[in-house]
């Protein structure tokens, strides 16, 4: 008897096994989509599901206006920011949060929730928000047949985050610390304890530079980075530090030596920077 009923478990294993392995596999009706983003110094990454329109009226009809929606399908979409950041001006800790948004048509309201559990919006409840602000939605010319999120106008600390379907676009802004983190690492590498390393040099002069800082501080770091290691970029970066110095001879001199070292390295692309550098100068 113990024999037949061992027996009878392991059809009933070998039967259920089966079964699973025989499964269907067929497309998701909204499939799963994740996209990140370096915003700045932080990692932004979206994970969302992708409904389509399919031949229906989806704001005001599939997606009801003041109601919350999960802002796709499935589960809640995840926002999640690798450092603290901005949404829309409203300060963030660092961390995951599901999207929520409540379309109208004037207006949308935009809602982040500590809760990241939930299955789209059932349960959820305002007392979890961490923030919510109103974008107004824009009219496209363009049907979106597929749900999209998309990171657009990237900054050097920022970028919009825009969700399109159908015929409509919201989007909002996430904004993120740059500078105080970059001029804390040029304190402690370059100036705190002074650095002949001609690429942490050229590092610190370009940031300067790009961003109107100190100019005869980035020209006395790019001139040592050059003087002990030329390359054609940080000759380059020399040139237009002299230029905006006024000292047009000198950024001449500085942009005909990158133009050797990038004809040498078969880099048109610098070739090209310092003919518009040297023509800019005459």
């Amino acid at each position: 008897m113990r024999k037949l009923l061992l027996t009878i478990s392991l059809l009933s294993i070998l039967f259920t096994s089966h079964l699973v392995a025989q499964q269907i596999q067929m497309p998701q009706a909204s499939p799963a989509a994740k996209i990140s983003q370096k915003v700045g110094l932080t990692d932004v990454t979206v994970e969302y599901s992708r409904p389509s329109m399919k031949g229906r009226k989806i704001f005001g009809e599939l997606v009801p206006f003041g109601a919350v929606w999960r802002t796709g399908a499935n589960s809640a979409t995840i926002l999640d920011f690798s450092t603290d950041v901005s949404v829309n001006g409203n300060q963030i800790p660092k961390g995951k949060y599901a999207l929520y948004t409540i379309p109208e048509k004037s207006k949308w309201t935009i809602v982040l929730s500590k809760n990241t559990d939930l299955w789209g919006s059932i349960g959820y409840s305002p007392d979890e928000d961490i923030v919510r602000f109103s974008v107004e939605p824009n009219k496209l010319s363009r049907k979106y047949e597929t749900f999209e999120i998309t990171f657009n106008n990237m900054t050097d600390n920022s970028a919009d985050l825009s969700m399109k379907w159908e015929n409509t676009r919201v989007e909002f802004k996430i904004s993120t610390e740059v500078d105080p983190i970059v001029m804390g690492q040029i304190k402690e590498l370059v100036i705190d304890k002074p650095t002949h390393d001609p690429s942490l040099l050229y590092a610190a002069a370009n940031y300067y530079y790009t961003n109107q800082k100190d100019i005869n501080q980035a020209y006395e770091w790019i001139s040592e980075s050059v003087e002990s290691d030329p390359k054609y970029w940080t000759m380059h970066l020399k040139a237009k530090i002299e230029a905006s110095l006024g000292k047009n001879t000198d950024a001449k001199t500085s942009a005909e030596e990158s133009m050797k070292l990038a004809e040498s390295a078969n880099n048109p692309d610098y070739i090209r920077l310092n003919e518009r550098l040297i023509q800019s100068l005459k």
